[in-house]
């Protein structure tokens, strides 16, 4: 697969940065990341993502939160996919599942780490296309 998309990747775990980009440019996508909430944001300014992939704990136990909230206001039909290790963590489970939570978090998707390739390449994909018939049906 061979496209010009770039995926923003935001971790304060340079392992999983690593891992994440690897698995998304292996998908023929462009990977920009960032350390931590503070230098995100600082890209954000330079870099409109097609998608953005953001741990939810870093700087901040609700950096990714803040992050989420930045994006889609920045770029209000981009997709967000918030990584978390709450689960591996605590045992439980995080989840929006409700639309007053979903609208809380702002993010399209929520998944535990670590991530399986096969559904985070499902799970990109899936969030692009969404956007791309969106954005076509706003602009069409």
């Amino acid at each position: 697969m061979s496209n010009e998309q770039t995926i923003f990747v935001v971790d304060d775990d340079p392992d999983i940065l690593d891992q994440v980009s690897l698995i998304l440019q292996s998908d023929g996508y462009r990977v920009i990341t960032a350390g931590g909430q503070n230098e995100a944001e600082e890209m954000l300014m330079m870099h409109r993502p097609d998608l953005a992939i953001v741990d939810l704990m870093m700087e901040e136990r609700d950096s990714g939160f803040t992050l989420c909230h930045e994006i889609k206001k920045l770029y209000p039909g981009t997709p967000v996919i918030l990584l978390t290790s709450v689960k591996a963590a605590t045992g439980i489970s995080f989840a929006a599942t409700t639309a007053e939570q979903q609208s809380w978090v702002k993010a399209d998707r929520i998944m535990d780490k670590p991530a399986r390739p096969e559904q985070l390449k499902a799970e990109v994909r899936r969030l692009l296309a969404s956007a791309a018939v969106a954005s076509a049906a706003t602009t069409g």
